[in-house]
């Protein structure tokens, strides 16, 4: 009735101790697997002694427990053997130097990694240390990753974009990290492919040079936030891929020079920064707000504002600049969308325009490839983003991190979607 209990084959419960209340239950346990031939000569064995290993296990009962595997030990009777001695080993009770019981391991592995279950609360129910189950998720999570292969497999749109890692130091400096995201697309859902430590366009072209050249070749899209380090990693590493700039930081990018024009215009009418009363300020969350998101009480209070705090205009150049800009978007030819974002830069690189403007019209020039080949592809960088709050989510429930090992790992079981049914068959290092 213990060995059913207990639920582990080939294994034989030599005894159950219960101690105070609230204290973990310790099974004894000894494996019946016939390990006494040599491994080198195949001469049976002689004793040598027993080793008792206690391992942490699954909580029995609602309590806490332990498995004490009193570990056989061998030794060679033939003298010139170079063999010696061996000691019995079955990973299903726990692989080599392992703390943890295998079946133990692979259930915190998935509350960790699968449910994103912070360390702690799973090492408070297991009544254990933080470090063993944070060993065991690391153990058993970089096997599970390394035998999924079909996760990483066919990839069309490649996404990269930053995140904060840690802050270190008396200055709190920023660490950053980049989430190399598969986007997806009408085959299969977005997933995070990998996640390397730094923004910079070395680090990313280091890491897309490592793959292998025949996943290289299927990438076609390349999507990104308009950021300079990672236009140049795919110009050194994915030459062939068609470089996309996301919509929503094109729109972004146009709303921060409406920001920038509104806060030069206050000072040089008023010569202060805004402050609650002032016309352009109570206006500035107005002006970021899409055009027909806008009621006729909006759209009035906004008119008279901006008639009281922009005497030349140039704020109201700027926000009509930017709902030029987003009604690009609106535009599904690829020719006509060309034609119609030349003639907007054009028009915006004027002299008679605010500088914010002619600035906006320089950014879109620039640009220029990457923002009309959405009209091609229709891929965006919004699945990159959606991974990103997967992983601020993990952040938070571990309430930050130092190593960098512990983030990758918990941030791409919970956000790179591994095939879980591996988890059980695969053998950690």
């Amino acid at each position: 009735m213990c060995e059913l209990l207990v639920g582990l084959g080939e294994v034989s419960v030599l005894g159950v101790v219960e101690s105070a209340e609230g204290c973990p239950l310790v099974v004894h346990v000894e494996s019946r697997r016939d390990q006494g031939r040599c491994p080198s000569c195949g001469a049976r064995g002689q004793l040598k002694d027993r080793s008792a290993v206690e391992l942490v296990d699954l909580p029995s009962f609602g309590r806490p427990a332990r498995l004490v595997w009193h570990k056989q030990r061998w030794r060679c009777p033939n003298v010139s053997c170079p063999q010696g001695s061996w000691t019995v080993l079955d990973d299903a009770i726990a692989p080599m130097r392992a703390r943890m019981t295998d079946r133990a391991a692979r259930w915190a592995t998935t509350q960790v990694g699968r449910s994103g279950r912070p360390v702690a609360e799973v090492a408070r129910e297991l009544d254990c240390d933080w470090h063993t189950v944070m060993d065991a998720v690391s153990a058993y999570g970089d096997a599970l990753l390394a035998a999924d292969g079909a996760r990483t497999a066919g990839v069309e749109a490649l996404g990269l974009d930053e995140t904060l890692f840690v802050r270190r130091g008396e200055r709190h400096k920023k660490h950053w990290a980049t989430s190399i995201v598969d986007v997806g697309g009408k085959s299969h859902e977005a997933k995070l492919v990998e996640v390397i430590e730094g923004r910079t366009a070395k680090a990313a072209s280091a890491w897309i040079d490592a793959q292998p050249k025949t996943w290289r070749a299927e990438i076609r899209w390349g999507t990104l936030d308009m950021s300079g380090p990672y236009r140049k990693a795919f110009n050194d590493s994915l030459s062939h891929a068609t470089q996309v700039a996301d919509p929503f930081h094109v729109v972004k990018h146009a709303n921060s020079k409406i920001d920038e024009c509104r806060r030069r215009v206050q000072n040089d009418t008023l010569g202060h920064r805004g402050r609650k009363d002032d016309p352009l300020y109570r206006c500035r969350r107005l002006l970021t707000k899409a055009h027909e998101r806008l009621d006729d009480e909006g759209e009035a209070k906004l008119t008279g504002l901006l008639e009281a705090g922009d005497p030349k205009g140039e704020v109201r150049m700027c926000w009509h600049a930017k709902e030029t800009v987003r009604s690009l978007y609106d535009i599904t030819d690829p020719a006509l969308a060309a034609a119609y974002l030349d003639e907007l830069v054009g028009d915006m690189a004027d002299d008679d325009m605010p500088e914010e403007v002619r600035a906006l019209a320089g950014t879109l020039s620039r640009w220029r490839h990457q923002i009309l080949a959405w009209h091609t592809a229709f891929v965006t960088n919004g699945p990159t983003e959606s991974m990103n709050n997967l992983i601020k989510r993990i952040k938070r429930i571990g309430f930050g991190f130092r190593r960098f090992s512990h983030y990758r790992i918990r941030v791409l079981l919970y956000a790179g979607k591994p095939n879980w049914e591996l988890l059980a068959t695969v053998t950690p290092r």
